[in-house]
């Protein structure tokens, strides 16, 4: 039904017909909606039984477990706060309420510009910001105003995408550097202990809260020089404050699943990244410094801030991370194990993997450039000895 329908509006779409002009919009639906059955005219061409739009669709589905709790730990750290009691259902609501324009307006700034280039240059609009439209909500703390947020999406995909050419083209990831550019923008915003609640007055919690409540992330704490509050099961289920979707190592880990038994993500990256993160705090937990955050165990470390979540789903990125198998070892460990020293070495900046990952994405090609070379080296050598 849905393919004789597009099959019936297509020629309205089509060059001559009245809406023409909107044609690339057409295409970007269709293929959304059915797999493309065009085929390669020319040239020698290897076909997968997926495209890059299931495959984006794939993602969504493994952040949902993470984006759900995140809804939930919202409501709890706000009733929490203005000290009184709600069902889990009532909770999550009051997240959904919260959340859920953040989420449009993402989708909204984000895909309307895709829209507006695919136009412009006549092309195919491009799926990657199907991903990118749910990360940047679930990795920005609760309270960012939803200006701020679109003035974020509108940099990443401009600077971050179209002016390298689109998906597939970019250096860096995109939804990080939305975050990095409303860390360095928009600095109080982004940090501090008040970030983390969301005064909704829909559910009766606006002036129930006090103004001087604050929340402080155990990262936060520590930072500050103080002990970090909770314990590792706390660490783990994610019922303490933190950016919407990285608070849960457990739905991070459900979302992991799903990525690896879909063959989407790459396990070397992600296991690389833990192994690397692990021995940096194990170092530092023996180096006997004088450091709140050095002396966070080395499980705790990789379980606090945004450590799983950029494991999982930021650093294993197709596009910006390493490409060659053996360069994905490097690139992983070096991203783990960067990250903790930010935060061990930089008070100012406790969570460390967001420029740990940026930093990274630049050293990719150099990476996969060295193990291609060394492989290159190595056939032509073992062709010399024949």
């Amino acid at each position: 039904m849905i393919q004789k329908t597009l099959d019936k509006l297509r020629p309205h779409f089509s060059e001559g017909g009245k809406f023409s002009a909107l044609r690339s919009v057409f295409d970007g639906f269709e293929t959304f909606l059915v797999v493309p059955s065009a085929t390669s005219k020319s040239g020698v061409s290897i076909h997968d039984a997926i495209d890059s739009k299931r495959i984006m669709s794939f993602v969504v589905i493994a952040l949902m477990p993470a984006l759900l709790f995140g809804m939930y730990n919202i409501g709890y750290q706000n009733y929490a706060a203005a000290g009184a009691t709600a069902s889990c259902w009532t909770m999550f609501l009051y997240g959904l309420v919260v959340m859920l324009p953040k989420i449009v307006v993402s989708y909204g700034v984000g895909l309307g510009i895709e829209f507006v280039v695919a136009q412009w240059k006549k092309e195919e609009i491009q799926e990657g910001y199907l991903v990118t439209g749910m990360l940047i909500p679930m990795i920005v703390p609760v309270d960012t105003p939803l200006w701020m947020l679109a003035l974020a999406v509108a940099f990443s995909v401009v600077f971050a995408k179209e002016v390298f050419g689109g998906t597939g083209m970019n250096i860096f990831n995109p939804a990080l550097v939305a975050r990095a550019f409303l860390f360095f923008a928009y600095p109080t915003s982004m940090s501090g202990d008040k970030v983390w609640l969301a005064k909704d007055t829909w559910f009766g919690l606006g002036n129930a809260i006090p103004d001087t409540k604050t929340l402080a992330t155990p990262l936060g704490e520590a930072a500050a020089g103080l002990a970090p509050s909770g314990d590792i099961w706390q660490y783990c289920t994610g019922l303490m404050p933190g950016s919407i979707g990285e608070t849960s190592v457990i739905a991070i880990a459900i979302g992991a699943v799903i990525l690896l038994c879909t063959g989407i993500a790459s396990w070397k990256t992600m296991c690389s990244v833990f192994v690397g993160g692990a021995l940096t705090a194990w170092l530092f937990n023996i180096g006997g410094l004088d450091n709140a955050v050095a002396n966070i165990p080395w499980y705790e470390h990789l379980a606090l801030g945004g450590f799983c979540f950029g494991a999982v789903f930021m650093a294993t990125d197709p596009v910006t991370s390493a490409r060659t198998e053996g360069g994905k070892y490097i690139y992983g460990f070096l991203i783990g194990g960067l990250a903790i020293t930010i935060r061990v070495l930089n008070p100012g900046y406790p969570e460390g993997m967001m420029l740990a990952i940026l930093f990274m994405n630049m050293f990719a090609p150099l990476i996969d450039y060295c193990f291609v070379q060394r492989n290159i080296s190595k056939r032509l050598k073992r062709a010399q000895d024949k």
